[in-house]
């Protein structure tokens, strides 16, 4: 009785190991949780990446006039919505996701 008692507690220990191993796994590690105004920060970035990838090596002064203005509206929301709220850590984060998105195709 006690020998069956002792396997069923190895077995509860070794099953709770193996679903732990695969939980972890399983679950992504380098995803961050962001904030809502982190959130909302990287869809400003996102959106001014997408902008300067249609002119890799174009002076601003050679963008369309619509895209131009975009761009500058984008600038001056990054700079009072996100630069001067969120610490240096989630800024440097958030560029590094934009381009980590967009140099693998995300």
């Amino acid at each position: 009785m006690t020998s069956i008692f002792l396997l069923v507690i190895g077995i509860v220990i070794v099953t709770a190991l193996v679903g732990s191993v695969l939980f972890q796994s399983l679950t992504p590690i380098n995803d961050m949780i962001l904030s809502p105004l982190e959130q909302k920060c990287q869809q400003i970035a996102n959106e001014g990446y997408k902008i300067h990838t249609l002119y890799p090596t174009s002076n601003p002064d050679e963008l369309l006039e619509s895209d131009m203005k975009r761009l500058m509206y984008l600038d001056e929301k990054w700079i009072k919505e996100c630069v001067s709220i969120l610490p240096a850590d989630s800024i440097f984060s958030i560029i590094n996701n934009v381009d980590r998105n967009f140099s693998y195709g995300e």
